[in-house]
């Protein structure tokens, strides 16, 4: 306790307090937190094959993390990893914002566990700030029954402003989930355009989501999303929403009939259904597993997939080569002297990036 002169006998009437001493700084009954376990590569793998959900969500982090070290071991496990995927159905999910895709996940995922018994994996591309960096990584708080199975694993991703470092980091996900024993696996994506085209790259079916009664319908029908759709699903059909819905499906199904048939043969199928109340969910999995059967019998799935892979292969030798003309010593001195000139119109665009390759080539030959 502090001291007071003025409790001092000598001053009389005069008194002070002394007080509460101050609580400590640190809990003292605050137990010492334990150290994530760290395991070896091999000890990954056993644990992630054995269904370890804890250590495959510490595996995902090694995937999504920036340092040469992690990418290192999280390369190790991939490979170790790689002859126990392939075995689940891998669906690619978007549409606009609003459009109810994470009620539906839930709704989906609720039927998949208990009605089909499988066991579902859900990776979230979650958008972040083009400001601050940083995600919500919220789907979890509107994927509430999913998130309390023991059957389902939810991972949101941050998009960190790279969609194409996402995808890919989000494709080796899927090996590991696969590996784990997932053998149905959502890939939900942030829904602004770019990023459906990297989701259906590493899909065997593309699901999109649509509204009625929204204003006009005909502003969904984009050419370039509807012709990756498999499958297109017209949300909010219930109440007073229903004739609208099914006016919607109708222009949908009009519209198809105007593009080419997929290459796979299957001509996509447009059904009405709610997520909130889960009606019409039965009659969506029974398409995608039409499709699945139906790809599988003539060949398409598998070719889609070897084609899937090749695709990424081209895609991470770009990100390497991307990744290493910008962190050369060289090229970062270089590029600023080059823009200066670019700005001060002493060169053209062109020309300095054609003199920047012919520098970063002629060191690395």
């Amino acid at each position: 306790m502090e001291y007071h002169p003025e409790n001092d006998p000598k001053y009389k009437g005069l008194a002070v307090n002394e007080g509460v001493s101050s609580p400590p700084l640190v809990n003292p009954y605050q137990k010492e937190r334990k150290k994530r376990q760290s395991y070896t590569p091999s000890e990954y793998v056993e644990n992630i094959l054995k269904g370890n959900i804890t250590v495959l969500s510490q595996a995902v982090t090694l995937v999504e993390s920036q340092k040469n070290e992690h990418q290192a071991i999280a390369q190790e496990i991939i490979e170790k990893c790689l002859p126990y995927s392939g075995n689940s159905v891998r669906i690619g999910i978007t549409g606009v914002p609003g459009a109810g895709k994470s009620t539906s996940i839930d709704a989906f995922g609720m039927h998949l566990i208990h009605e089909l018994g499988k066991k579902l994996a859900v990776l979230a591309i979650d958008p972040s700030s083009e400001r601050s960096k940083g995600s919500i990584l919220g789907d979890k708080t509107r994927m509430e029954d999913i998130s309390r199975e023991a059957n389902a694993f939810i991972r949101p991703s941050p998009s960190a402003g790279s969609l194409g470092g996402v995808a890919r980091k989000t494709r080796e996900t899927i090996i590991l989930c696969e590996a784990a024993g997932f053998d149905t696996v959502f890939v939900e994506t942030v829904g602004v355009g770019q990023s459906e085209t990297a989701v259906h790259s590493m899909v065997d079916f593309f699901l999109l989501i649509q509204l009625a009664g929204t204003g006009d319908e005909l502003q969904g029908i984009k050419r370039g999303i509807m012709e990756m759709a498999d499958g297109i699903i017209v949300n909010k059909s219930d109440g007073n929403n229903i004739d609208k819905a099914k006016l919607a499906a109708s222009q949908y199904r009009n519209a198809l009939h105007l593009f080419p048939l997929p290459p796979s043969g299957w001509t996509p199928k447009v059904l009405t259904y709610s997520g909130y109340y889960k009606l019409g969910i039965k009659e969506i999995w029974d398409m995608v597993y039409e499709y699945v059967n139906f790809t599988k019998e003539n060949g398409y799935f598998d070719y889609r997939r070897h084609s899937q892979s090749k695709y990424w292969m081209y895609e991470s030798i770009n990100e390497q080569l991307r990744n290493h003309f910008y962190h050369s010593p060289e090229i970062e001195k270089e590029l600023r002297i080059k823009e200066q000139q670019v700005l001060s119109s002493e060169i053209s665009s062109f020309a300095a990036a054609k003199q920047l390759l012919d520098k970063y080539f002629g060191e690395n030959i």
